[in-house]
């Protein structure tokens, strides 16, 4: 199995979960970075779209500023995943 199948596997499984686990090294990720970080988009371009159409939530709320800052402990969602932002060295 190649590298690429067995991250391809990772990801459905984590899919199928709903919920990640992404690490961040500093205080805190803007929104669009985040999810192109989380591979939820594969662009700048992209993130943007989702952000300004109200399919990204910060908690329960919608969230259309894609500079928002994100950090340890906040919770990201779009679609049926959930990002929990963690800091790099935090269980």
């Amino acid at each position: 199995m190649t590298a690429k199948e067995n991250s391809a596997i990772g990801a459905t499984r984590l899919m199928m979960h709903g919920v990640r686990r992404i690490p961040i090294s500093g205080e805190f990720i803007r929104l669009d970075a985040l999810l192109k970080y989380a591979s939820i988009a594969s662009t700048g371009g992209e993130a943007k779209m989702l952000i300004q159409n109200g399919e990204v939530f910060l908690g329960k709320q919608p969230c259309t500023q894609r500079g928002k800052k994100i950090r340890h402990g906040d919770i990201v969602r779009f679609g049926g995943e959930t990002l929990v932002v963690k800091q790099k060295d935090s269980q």
